[in-house]
């Protein structure tokens, strides 16, 4: 097949559409986390014990991470058949309704057990929509993109920690404006309602974008056959899958911990919440230059050195994050924060945009890019609440444990590393390898 020969007007504003398209998607979702850790609890679950409820909150916090991957399956088939840029419309669309409707929910108090059922239903739709995203969002800039793909595609993983930085400020400082009685009383619904404004900035960009040349020279082939790119995925690249989301799984099992239970558990510890949110508003600021950062260094030495390094360091790293944090200062633990997030998190996660988008062939790369990083992410979603458990299970004493398991998920990914291979010298084009040898 033919390809379009670059444009880079396009490639610009490919970069930009999914930068901003996945700040505003991880603003909502990743709002709804720090809300978890610091609000809900307190306006859904009142009637429960405090660490009850912050067990409960976060449940509610990982049925978006489940429902992610359904999320990639569906945009990803329609991604695949249709295009990139129709399901990426969609996808913003409906976050920005779901986070909306979440602003407008009454409480426990006021609606009884309605209140945390449709706070799930919104969450789960949150799910549904970040889970189709992301893979549209990487693959119109790695497809756009002829050179340096890991610099172009890690934009849309910067744009998590940027989301971040935006979720964590506008909930930091309503609740410093307002004062904790009015915050928990509505104060906190104001920046779930503001996702209707950035709703709009973003469907303006997004739409001023054309379709990838990659997709289109796909759609003109004639011999193409993507009806079912799930079945493709799953009977071709079954072990590609696998080895993909055990590549992934450390990165977001260490966002989970740095980014939403340390929240709690800061707090918890004897830190004020405005001192941990402010940790966390610095360390993500910082991880957006060292997500791009990486990655473009992973176009010079490979995806694979860059994200083993990271694993690694965070292996170690993880036994030592919960002393620093009992240390009760808030330098210490601001700059566990900034080590954790900034520097190690960042080695691992942002080589991922590019390298998910270079193991699968074009006519299923949506559907297996978002397959593979939606059900690593469910690593994100599920650690704040196990750990949660083994917290509430062990008294407060259970920290040792939750390193443990942090440390071996950063091992599995360096062995499916090992055996992955590398991926940046891969041709987007082409068919995938594994496809090649299956045919």
């Amino acid at each position: 097949m033919s390809v379009t020969p670059p444009n880079r007007i396009q490639l610009r504003r490919a970069v930009a559409s999914s930068f901003l398209g996945s700040v505003i998607e991880y603003y909502d979702f990743l709002l709804y986390a720090t809300a978890a850790a610091v609000v809900f609890n307190k306006v859904f679950f009142s009637n429960l014990s405090p660490l009850t409820a912050t067990v409960a909150s976060f449940g509610t916090f990982a049925t978006g991470y489940l429902a992610r991957p359904l999320g990639g399956v569906i945009f990803g088939h329609f991604g695949d058949r249709l295009g990139r840029k129709r399901m990426l419309v969609l996808s913003m669309t409906l976050m920005g309704v779901a986070s909306f409707l979440i602003g407008l929910l009454p409480t426990y108090a006021q609606i009884g057990a309605l209140a945390p059922i449709a706070l799930v239903i919104l969450r789960m739709l949150q799910g549904v929509a970040v889970g189709g995203e992301w893979g549209g969002a990487v693959l119109m800039s790695a497809e756009h993109a002829t050179s340096r793909r890991g610099l172009w595609a890690s934009f849309t993983n910067a744009g998590a920690p940027f989301g971040m930085v935006l979720s964590t400020a506008a909930l930091g400082g309503t609740a410093a404006i307002l004062g904790e009685e009015a915050f928990l009383s509505w104060g906190w619904r104001v920046p779930f309602l503001i996702s209707v404004v950035l709703l709009a900035i973003g469907l303006f960009v997004r739409l001023r974008v054309e379709e990838t040349p990659v997709f289109k020279a796909a759609a003109a082939d004639a011999d193409r056959d993507s009806r079912a790119p799930l079945l493709d995925v799953l009977r071709h690249h079954p072990k590609t899958l696998l080895l993909g989301v055990g590549v992934g799984l450390s990165a977001f099992v260490a966002q989970g911990t740095l980014t939403t239970y340390l929240v709690a558990y800061g707090v918890r510890a004897g830190f004020s919440r405005p001192d941990v949110l402010n940790g966390l508003t610095l360390s993500s600021a910082l991880a957006v230059v060292s997500i791009v950062g990486w990655s473009a260094l992973s176009d010079r030495v490979g995806r694979r050195p860059v994200v083993m390094t990271g694993a690694l360091l965070m292996a170690v790293f993880a036994f030592v994050l919960f002393p620093m944090v009992d240390t009760g200062s808030v330098v210490v633990l601001t700059i566990a924060l900034v080590l954790g997030q900034a520097v190690f998190h960042p080695l691992m996660y942002g080589p991922l945009a590019a390298l998910y988008t270079e193991v699968f062939a074009t006519k299923s790369r949506y559907t297996g890019a978002s397959l593979g990083y939606q059900l690593a992410g469910l690593g994100a979603g599920l650690a704040p609440l196990l750990f949660a458990q083994v917290d509430a299970s062990t008294g407060g004493g259970g920290t040792m444990m939750i390193s443990v398991i942090v440390a071996a998920c950063c091992l599995l990914t360096v062995i499916c590393l090992l055996a992955l291979g590398e991926t940046s010298r891969r041709d987007l084009v082409e068919a995938a390898p594994a496809e090649k040898s299956s045919a």
